[in-house]
Protein backbone atom coordinates (compact mmCIF):
# COMPACT_ATOMS: atom_id res chain seq x y z
CA UNK A 1 0.00 0.00 0.00
CA UNK A 2 1.70 3.18 -1.26
CA UNK A 3 0.34 6.51 0.17
CA UNK A 4 -0.53 3.79 3.23
CA UNK A 5 0.03 6.22 5.94
CA UNK A 6 -2.76 8.95 6.21
CA UNK A 7 -6.24 9.67 4.26
CA UNK A 8 -7.28 7.35 1.76
CA UNK A 9 -4.56 4.85 1.51
CA UNK A 10 -4.76 4.46 5.98
CA UNK A 11 -9.02 3.86 5.32
CA UNK A 12 -8.50 1.22 2.99
CA UNK A 13 -5.38 -0.68 4.21
CA UNK A 14 -7.76 -0.52 7.74
CA UNK A 15 -10.70 -1.98 5.25
CA UNK A 16 -8.17 -4.66 4.43
CA UNK A 17 -6.64 -5.32 7.73
CA UNK A 18 -10.21 -6.42 8.93
CA UNK A 19 -10.65 -8.69 6.23
CA UNK A 20 -7.45 -10.56 7.64
CA UNK A 21 -4.73 -9.14 5.54
CA UNK A 22 -1.23 -8.43 6.74
CA UNK A 23 -0.07 -4.85 5.68
CA UNK A 24 3.06 -3.31 3.74
CA UNK A 25 2.36 0.61 4.29
CA UNK A 26 4.99 2.67 2.63
CA UNK A 27 5.52 6.47 2.29
CA UNK A 28 7.99 9.30 2.14
CA UNK A 29 7.16 10.00 5.82
CA UNK A 30 7.92 7.90 8.34
CA UNK A 31 5.98 9.90 10.92
CA UNK A 32 2.76 9.31 8.76
CA UNK A 33 4.09 5.24 8.69
CA UNK A 34 4.60 5.41 12.38
CA UNK A 35 1.59 6.97 13.51
CA UNK A 36 -0.64 5.46 10.57
CA UNK A 37 0.52 1.75 11.70
CA UNK A 38 -0.23 2.57 15.38
CA UNK A 39 -3.35 3.32 14.70
CA UNK A 40 -4.07 -0.09 12.82
CA UNK A 41 -1.99 -2.35 15.70
CA UNK A 42 -5.66 -3.31 17.74
CA UNK A 43 -6.58 -4.67 14.52
CA UNK A 44 -3.97 -7.71 15.42
CA UNK A 45 -2.33 -7.90 11.82
CA UNK A 46 0.95 -7.30 10.47
CA UNK A 47 2.16 -3.97 9.41
CA UNK A 48 5.54 -3.24 8.12
CA UNK A 49 6.28 0.23 7.16
CA UNK A 50 9.13 1.09 4.85
CA UNK A 51 9.80 4.50 4.30
CA UNK A 52 9.68 4.79 0.19
CA UNK A 53 10.01 7.60 -2.17
CA UNK A 54 7.84 6.06 -4.99
CA UNK A 55 9.36 8.23 -7.78
CA UNK A 56 13.14 6.32 -7.26
CA UNK A 57 12.91 3.41 -8.88
CA UNK A 58 15.87 1.82 -6.59
CA UNK A 59 13.79 2.94 -3.47
CA UNK A 60 10.63 0.70 -5.07
CA UNK A 61 12.99 -2.10 -5.34
CA UNK A 62 14.11 -1.97 -1.52
CA UNK A 63 10.88 -1.73 -0.32
CA UNK A 64 9.77 -5.13 -2.35
CA UNK A 65 13.39 -6.99 -1.51
CA UNK A 66 11.86 -5.98 1.92
CA UNK A 67 8.55 -7.56 1.33
CA UNK A 68 9.96 -10.66 0.13
CA UNK A 69 12.55 -10.79 3.43
CA UNK A 70 9.94 -9.99 5.83
CA UNK A 71 6.64 -11.58 4.53
CA UNK A 72 7.80 -13.93 1.99
CA UNK A 73 4.54 -13.47 -0.72
CA UNK A 74 2.52 -10.34 -2.23
CA UNK A 75 -1.03 -10.69 -3.04
CA UNK A 76 -2.20 -7.45 -3.30
CA UNK A 77 -0.84 -4.13 -4.65
CA UNK A 78 -2.52 -0.78 -4.11
CA UNK A 79 -1.07 1.99 -5.41
CA UNK A 80 -2.48 5.35 -3.46
CA UNK A 81 0.65 7.46 -3.37
CA UNK A 82 -0.38 10.79 -4.78
CA UNK A 83 0.03 14.73 -4.77
CA UNK A 84 -1.83 17.61 -6.11
CA UNK A 85 -2.46 21.23 -5.49
CA UNK A 86 -4.36 24.00 -7.60
CA UNK A 87 -2.79 26.11 -10.21
CA UNK A 88 -3.31 27.33 -12.96
CA UNK A 89 -1.43 25.34 -16.23
CA UNK A 90 -0.24 28.60 -17.14
CA UNK A 91 1.97 29.15 -13.81
CA UNK A 92 2.57 25.27 -12.93
CA UNK A 93 6.65 25.13 -13.02
CA UNK A 94 8.64 22.16 -14.59
CA UNK A 95 9.33 20.83 -11.29
CA UNK A 96 5.77 20.56 -9.80
CA UNK A 97 4.90 19.14 -13.09
CA UNK A 98 7.15 16.92 -12.69
CA UNK A 99 6.34 16.56 -8.67
CA UNK A 100 3.05 15.23 -9.53
CA UNK A 101 3.69 13.06 -12.34
CA UNK A 102 6.53 11.31 -10.76
CA UNK A 103 4.34 10.69 -7.46
CA UNK A 104 0.96 9.45 -9.30
CA UNK A 105 2.12 8.20 -13.06
CA UNK A 106 6.03 7.29 -12.26
CA UNK A 107 5.48 5.71 -9.11
CA UNK A 108 2.35 3.51 -10.11
CA UNK A 109 4.54 1.67 -13.04
CA UNK A 110 7.65 1.66 -10.96
CA UNK A 111 5.63 -0.39 -8.16
CA UNK A 112 3.94 -2.40 -10.64
CA UNK A 113 6.80 -3.32 -12.17
CA UNK A 114 8.95 -3.74 -8.98
CA UNK A 115 6.53 -5.73 -7.37
CA UNK A 116 5.67 -8.29 -10.70
CA UNK A 117 7.53 -11.15 -9.69
CA UNK A 118 6.09 -11.67 -6.00
CA UNK A 119 2.64 -11.24 -7.58
CA UNK A 120 3.05 -13.50 -10.13
CA UNK A 121 4.01 -16.30 -7.87
CA UNK A 122 0.95 -15.37 -5.27
CA UNK A 123 -2.51 -18.15 -5.86
CA UNK A 124 -4.60 -14.79 -6.54
CA UNK A 125 -2.90 -11.60 -7.71
CA UNK A 126 -4.67 -8.14 -8.08
CA UNK A 127 -3.36 -4.47 -7.96
CA UNK A 128 -5.34 -1.58 -7.65
CA UNK A 129 -4.60 1.86 -8.81
CA UNK A 130 -6.30 4.94 -7.32
CA UNK A 131 -6.77 7.45 -10.13
CA UNK A 132 -9.69 10.05 -10.84
CA UNK A 133 -12.79 10.55 -13.32
CA UNK A 134 -11.24 13.62 -14.58
CA UNK A 135 -8.59 10.65 -15.93
CA UNK A 136 -11.68 10.72 -18.81
CA UNK A 137 -13.01 14.03 -18.28
CA UNK A 138 -10.91 17.37 -17.62
CA UNK A 139 -9.04 18.50 -14.47
CA UNK A 140 -9.26 22.60 -14.67
CA UNK A 141 -6.34 24.27 -12.27
CA UNK A 142 -4.96 20.46 -11.48
CA UNK A 143 -3.50 19.25 -15.03
CA UNK A 144 -0.39 17.96 -13.88
CA UNK A 145 -2.61 15.41 -11.75
CA UNK A 146 -5.38 15.38 -14.92
CA UNK A 147 -2.82 13.99 -16.86
CA UNK A 148 -0.90 11.85 -14.62
CA UNK A 149 -4.22 10.21 -13.99
CA UNK A 150 -5.05 9.47 -17.53
CA UNK A 151 -1.41 7.70 -17.78
CA UNK A 152 -2.64 5.73 -14.76
CA UNK A 153 -6.17 4.89 -16.37
CA UNK A 154 -4.37 3.46 -19.24
CA UNK A 155 -1.70 1.68 -17.37
CA UNK A 156 -4.30 0.40 -15.66
CA UNK A 157 -6.35 -1.04 -19.14
CA UNK A 158 -2.79 -2.14 -20.67
CA UNK A 159 -1.62 -4.23 -17.49
CA UNK A 160 -4.58 -5.75 -17.34
CA UNK A 161 -4.08 -7.23 -20.76
CA UNK A 162 -0.56 -7.73 -20.94
CA UNK A 163 -0.87 -9.55 -17.11
CA UNK A 164 -3.58 -11.60 -17.63
CA UNK A 165 -1.82 -14.40 -18.66
CA UNK A 166 -0.20 -14.24 -15.30
CA UNK A 167 -3.22 -13.96 -13.68
CA UNK A 168 -2.21 -10.97 -12.53
CA UNK A 169 -5.98 -8.65 -12.38
CA UNK A 170 -5.40 -5.02 -12.41
CA UNK A 171 -7.86 -2.59 -11.83
CA UNK A 172 -8.55 0.90 -10.59
CA UNK A 173 -10.77 2.89 -8.25
CA UNK A 174 -11.62 6.85 -9.20
CA UNK A 175 -12.83 8.28 -6.49
CA UNK A 176 -14.83 12.14 -6.93
CA UNK A 177 -14.38 14.51 -3.91
CA UNK A 178 -13.77 12.99 -1.13
CA UNK A 179 -12.92 14.78 2.62
CA UNK A 180 -9.39 14.49 4.72
CA UNK A 181 -7.38 16.00 6.37
CA UNK A 182 -5.11 16.92 2.82
CA UNK A 183 -7.71 17.49 0.56
CA UNK A 184 -9.49 19.79 2.96
CA UNK A 185 -5.82 21.26 3.29
CA UNK A 186 -4.93 21.14 -0.26
CA UNK A 187 -7.92 21.43 -2.82
CA UNK A 188 -10.98 22.97 -0.79
CA UNK A 189 -10.36 24.75 2.16
CA UNK A 190 -13.06 27.28 1.96
CA UNK A 191 -16.19 26.15 3.02
CA UNK A 192 -18.30 28.45 0.07
CA UNK A 193 -16.37 25.95 -2.22
CA UNK A 194 -17.40 22.92 -0.51
CA UNK A 195 -20.69 23.68 -0.72
CA UNK A 196 -20.54 24.57 -4.18
CA UNK A 197 -18.73 21.39 -4.75
CA UNK A 198 -21.40 19.20 -2.99
CA UNK A 199 -24.31 20.85 -5.00
CA UNK A 200 -22.89 19.36 -8.21
CA UNK A 201 -22.80 15.65 -6.81
CA UNK A 202 -26.56 14.13 -7.25
CA UNK A 203 -26.02 12.07 -4.03
CA UNK A 204 -25.70 15.52 -2.69
CA UNK A 205 -22.83 15.16 -0.16
CA UNK A 206 -18.80 14.75 -0.40
CA UNK A 207 -17.80 10.96 0.23
CA UNK A 208 -15.62 9.55 2.89
CA UNK A 209 -12.54 7.75 3.11
CA UNK A 210 -14.45 4.64 4.43
CA UNK A 211 -16.44 4.49 0.55
CA UNK A 212 -13.15 4.07 -1.51
CA UNK A 213 -11.85 1.31 0.89
CA UNK A 214 -14.70 -0.82 0.30
CA UNK A 215 -14.28 0.00 -3.23
CA UNK A 216 -10.88 -1.33 -3.08
CA UNK A 217 -11.99 -4.18 -0.89
CA UNK A 218 -14.48 -5.77 -3.45
CA UNK A 219 -12.02 -5.20 -6.65
CA UNK A 220 -9.22 -7.42 -4.31
CA UNK A 221 -12.41 -10.44 -3.39
CA UNK A 222 -12.27 -13.85 -4.77
CA UNK A 223 -15.89 -12.70 -6.29
CA UNK A 224 -14.11 -10.77 -8.38
CA UNK A 225 -11.39 -12.97 -9.93
CA UNK A 226 -13.32 -12.14 -13.65
CA UNK A 227 -13.01 -8.66 -13.10
CA UNK A 228 -10.13 -6.83 -14.37
CA UNK A 229 -8.93 -3.34 -16.48
CA UNK A 230 -12.40 -2.04 -14.80
CA UNK A 231 -12.70 1.82 -13.28
CA UNK A 232 -14.79 1.78 -10.38
CA UNK A 233 -16.32 5.10 -9.93
CA UNK A 234 -16.82 6.43 -6.50
CA UNK A 235 -18.20 10.20 -6.87
CA UNK A 236 -21.72 10.09 -6.00
CA UNK A 237 -22.60 10.18 -9.61
CA UNK A 238 -20.41 13.70 -10.12
CA UNK A 239 -18.90 12.70 -13.46
CA UNK A 240 -22.26 12.24 -14.85
CA UNK A 241 -23.79 15.63 -14.02
CA UNK A 242 -26.83 16.31 -12.10
CA UNK A 243 -28.97 16.73 -15.21
CA UNK A 244 -31.64 19.11 -17.03
CA UNK A 245 -34.40 18.00 -14.31
CA UNK A 246 -32.22 19.00 -11.14
CA UNK A 247 -31.83 22.70 -12.95
CA UNK A 248 -35.32 22.80 -13.54
CA UNK A 249 -35.97 21.69 -10.15
CA UNK A 250 -33.91 24.59 -9.10
CA UNK A 251 -35.07 27.45 -11.42
CA UNK A 252 -37.12 30.29 -9.48
CA UNK A 253 -38.86 31.44 -12.45
CA UNK A 254 -42.83 30.78 -12.01
CA UNK A 255 -44.06 27.84 -13.68
CA UNK A 256 -40.40 26.47 -14.10
CA UNK A 257 -40.15 22.84 -12.87
CA UNK A 258 -40.77 19.20 -13.65
CA UNK A 259 -43.58 18.47 -14.81
CA UNK A 260 -44.45 22.17 -15.86
CA UNK A 261 -43.22 22.65 -19.38
CA UNK A 262 -44.96 22.23 -22.62
CA UNK A 263 -44.78 19.01 -25.03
Amino acid sequence: MTGGGTGLGLAIARRLAEKGYDLVLASRSAEHLEAGARSLEPLGRTVLRIPTDVREPLAVERMVDEVRAQLGRLDVLVNNAAGNFVVPAERLTPNGWRAVVGIVLDGTFYCCRAAFPLLRAAPAPSIVNITASYAWLAGPGTVHSAAAKAGVLSLTRTLAVEWAPHRIRVNAVAPGPIRTEGTDRQLWSDAGLRERIAAGIPLGRFGAPEDVARAVEFLVDPGAQYITGEVLTVDGGQWLGRGVMSLLAEDPRPGAGPGEGTN
